[in-house]
């Protein structure tokens, strides 16, 4: 589905680059700003600085006179309200939203789908494809920092979502409130994955753990540590200790270097 934010009445610079990062980081690009306080905010070096990087998005966003110019294209509008309203749409929180909205969009893709292929042996003519199912838009609407958002703009969106925090201390500044609603619609999406910080360690081969076992064989025999007239399980529980660790061959060259350490130390000594 198509996403959009839309930030209204923005009175602070730093944070319409606040929310710009906040999009990139989950994956959205399309940013609205209506009537900000600064006619220049995307072009402001606090704006720059707080978007850390995120320029792009700010290259992209478009700032309009009206919600209504900034609404084009877009079928479901999320308004993003701490204060309830007597009359307005129904609160709930965004995660639980987000699951119903994408249920919703999944019935009407499969909708569509049995229409167009019902079509096919019927004379009746194609549905268009521009108003079809999976071309929805939503747009996640945030108030002001001092006002938050009016009550005519919460009452012509479909929901008002409300993010849980501590109902002693529900406060969260723009960009942060933006962070998590982005965060909840990209998990909703699908998410992405989780990269690993390191790359995937290399395991040593049988034969280089079996040429370490017989080093160390060899040094603890050496040390008087082992018996070769009695070695009873010793080198067979080492062994599977070796192979539960899962040694890279760096490590095997590490535990060469002290049984090679270990014969040295005892040959001296005699």
């Amino acid at each position: 589905m198509k996403t959009r934010f839309v930030l209204i009445n923005t009175s602070h610079a730093g944070n319409v680059g606040a929310a710009a990062r906040a999009m990139k980081t989950m994956g959205f690009d399309d940013l609205v700003l209506v009537a900000p306080r600064w006619p220049n905010v995307l072009r402001r070096e606090e704006t720059i600085q707080r978007a850390s990087g995120a320029l792009d998005v700010l290259e992209n966003a478009r700032i309009v006179a009206t919600l209504d110019e900034a609404l084009d294209g877009i079928s479901h509008l999320c308004a993003t309200a701490m204060t309830p309203r007597d009359f307005g749409p129904p609160t709930a929180a965004p995660r639980a939203h987000f699951e119903m909205l994408l249920k919703q969009e999944l019935l009407a893709i499969e909708g569509q789908a049995l229409e167009a292929k019902n079509t096919q042996n019927s004379e009746e003519p194609a549905p268009n494809p521009s108003v079809a199912a999976g071309q929805a838009g939503v747009a996640f609407l945030f108030g002001s920092e001092r006002f938050g958002m009016t009550n005519e703009d919460v009452y012509r969106c479909h929901v008002a979502l409300s993010i849980p925090t501590n109902p002693g201390f529900g406060s969260l500044n723009l960009g942060a409130a933006i962070q998590v609603i982005a965060y909840e619609w990209r998990m909703a999406l699908g998410g992405f994955p989780v990269l690993d910080a390191t790359p995937a360690r290399a395991l040593a081969d049988a034969a280089q753990v079996a040429g370490m076992l017989g080093h160390w064989e060899q040094a603890l025999t050496t040390i008087g540590f082992l018996d070769p007239a009695a070695p009873k399980k010793l080198i067979p529980r080492l062994n599977q200790l070796f192979n539960r660790a899962q040694l890279s061959p760096e490590e095997i060259h590490i535990l060469r270097g002290v049984a090679k350490a270990m014969i040295e130390t005892a040959q001296a000594k005699r």
